[in-house]
């Protein structure tokens, strides 16, 4: 029984002294910027854990970040596409706040080749490639577009511009004023010329058969 309790005043002892010594640790306003080690530029939205207290906190998009801590803290700054750094708080800080540059290198991962095939087999890659269509090149284009059928779809299709326009109202003034002065000039294109001769005909044969 004594043994039990002389355990249990032990136990309870070192457990206020260390209550007591955390009670005593000092609190530091922690700050600084995180930066690239390479090209002094700054590292955004880094992760940064306080190994100690199982704390984490965040930089700005800056780099820049500012906390609460206790000298002698271990901290792990971590970032996507960068090693992580482990960095401690010094224990001799006289003042309230400290402040750090922190520089982080960045991590080259090199992936596995992978190679990606459509085809499980090969008989499958041949009856594809033998269906393939291939892509007509300028040449072929060309001499598609000129084609008389494409020329007479499109003779079909397409309207008539200004300039072909003018030339048909051209041609047709041109035709009609050439029927009017050739039927003013000359008699035979004139129907009317001819029923006037067949009635002048007509007549002389009557005369004739008066006088007959």
């Amino acid at each position: 029984m004594k043994y039990i309790l002389s355990l249990f005043i032990l136990v309870f002892s070192l457990s206020a002294s260390a209550q007591q010594q955390a009670a005593e640790k000092r609190l530091i306003q922690y700050s600084g910027i995180i930066t690239d080690v390479d090209s002094n530029l700054v590292v955004p939205y880094v992760t940064i854990t306080n190994v100690s207290t199982k704390q984490s906190f965040s930089a700005n998009y800056k780099g820049y970040f500012s906390f609460i801590a206790h000298p002698g803290d271990i901290l792990q700054f971590s970032a996507v596409g960068f090693s992580k750094v482990e960095l401690t708080i010094p224990e001799d800080i006289t003042e309230n706040k400290f402040t750090q540059m922190v520089k982080m290198k960045a991590e080259i991962v090199y992936l596995r080749t992978v190679q990606v095939s459509p085809w499980a087999t090969v008989e499958e890659f041949t009856k594809d490639f033998m269906a393939m269509k291939i892509a007509d090149d300028d040449y072929e284009i060309a001499r598609k577009n000129l084609s008389g059928e494409s020329i007479n779809g499109m003779i079909q299709t397409l309207s008539r511009d200004a300039g072909e326009i003018s030339g048909i109202n051209w041609r047709l003034n041109h035709d009609r004023a050439l029927n009017k002065n050739m039927t003013q000039t000359n008699p035979l294109l004139n129907p009317f010329a001819w029923g006037k001769l067949m009635q002048m005909i007509n007549n002389g044969d009557r005369s004739r058969r008066s006088d007959d």
